[in-house]
C-alpha cells in the first residue's frame, strides 16, 4: 500500500467516528420521542379504563320508610334510566323494623329513615359509612273518609266519643310524632288500633275500618281521592326529619352513593316536594 493511501485512510476514520456518533444520537432522540408517544398513549388508555370501571351496574338495595314509597319508586326509575345495567330494589316499611333488620345483618346498601332516632339505631351499631344527611321533612295531617263525613276540623275532634281513630305505633316515627302533637295540644287519645307503619294506618281509613287516622301529609296526597286531609296547627310541633345514609357493608357501594346523591340533588328534591315533603 502506498504512503498516499495510508494517509487517505487516516483522514477518513475520524469522519466515520463522527458520523457514527451522530447516528447514535439520532437513534437516542428517536427512542425518546417514541417513548414519550407511548407514554401519552398509555395514559389515555388508563383514563379510558378508569372511565369504564366507573360505570355503575348491579342492584342497589334501599331500605326506606313506608312514607317514601311513591317518591322513592319514582327516583328509582329515574336512576335506572340514567344508569343502564342497574336496578334499584326497595324494602319499604316501618323505620324501626328496617333498622332492626339492618343491624341484624340484612344485606342493604342504603337506609332512609323517617326520623333521626331510628337512624341512630344503625349509626350506634356502626352500620353507616359516614354521617347520615337529612334530605326531607314531613308533617302530620288527619286523614278522613272522602267528604269528611264526621266533620273533623281539629285535633280535639279526634277525641269525640264513638269516633274510630287509628294511630301508628309509638315505636315508629309517625306514631311518635302523633304522640308529640297530642301532647302539644294537651289531649289524650286511645285509638282503636296501633299500626306498624303509616301506610297501614291510612289503609284503615281507605277501607272504612276507621273514621280517621293521624298520618303524614305525603300519604294523604299519595292516596288521592280515597281520603281527605285535615290540617291542624299542632302538627308544626311534630315535624319529622328524614335522614339517609350509605351503609357500611353495602354490597354495591358505588351505585349506592350515586343513588344517595340523586335523592339530595335538585331533581330529587323536586320529586320529594311534589310529593308533599318539605325541604330540610
Amino acid at each position: 500500500m502506498s504512503t498516499r493511501s495510508v494517509r487517505s485512510i487516516r483522514r477518513t476514520r475520524p469522519a466515520l467516528r463522527v458520523a457514527g456518533a451522530g447516528a447514535a444520537l439520532l437513534l437516542a432522540l428517536s427512542a425518546c420521542s417514541s417513548s414519550g408517544s407511548d407514554s401519552g398513549s398509555g395514559s389515555g388508555e388508563a383514563g379510558s379504563s378508569g372511565s369504564s370501571s366507573g360505570k355503575l351496574s348491579g342492584t342497589v338495595t334501599v331500605f326506606a320508610a313506608a312514607s317514601l314509597k311513591e317518591s322513592f319508586t319514582e327516583l328509582g326509575k329515574e336512576f335506572e334510566e340514567r344508569h343502564p345495567g342497574t336496578e334499584v330494589a326497595f324494602n319499604f316499611g316501618g323505620s324501626d323494623s328496617l333498622a332492626a333488620s339492618i343491624t341484624s345483618g340484612a344485606p342493604a346498601d342504603v337506609f332512609a329513615a323517617a326520623s333521626g332516632r331510628t337512624m341512630e339505631i344503625v349509626t350506634k351499631a356502626d352500620g353507616t359509612a359516614g354521617t347520615p344527611a337529612v334530605f326531607a321533612r314531613n308533617q302530620l295531617e288527619i286523614a278522613t273518609a272522602p267528604g269528611n263525613p264526621d266533620r273533623i276540623s281539629t285535633l280535639k275532634d279526634l277525641t269525640r266519643s264513638g269516633l274510630k281513630v287509628v294511630l301508628c305505633d309509638e315505636s315508629v316515627p309517625c306514631g311518635a310524632a302523633a304522640r308529640k302533637a297530642l301532647a302539644a295540644a294537651g289531649l289524650d287519645l286511645t285509638p282503636v288500633s296501633y299500626e306498624q307503619d303509616v301506610k297501614s294506618a291510612l289503609t284503615k281509613v281507605e277501607l272504612d275500618e276507621a273514621d280517621a287516622a293521624l298520618v303524614y301529609k305525603t300519604d294523604v296526597r299519595a292516596a288521592g281521592d280515597k281520603v281527605e286531609g285535615v290540617d291542624f296547627p299542632e302538627s308544626a310541633e311534630a315535624l319529622n326529619d328524614y335522614p339517609i345514609a350509605l351503609l357500611k357493608d353495602a354490597p354495591n357501594a358505588g351505585a349506592a352513593k350515586a343513588f344517595v346523591d340523586l335523592v339530595s340533588s335538585a331533581e330529587g328534591q323536586k320529586v320529594l316536594t311534589d310529593a308533599g315533603f318539605r325541604k330540610p
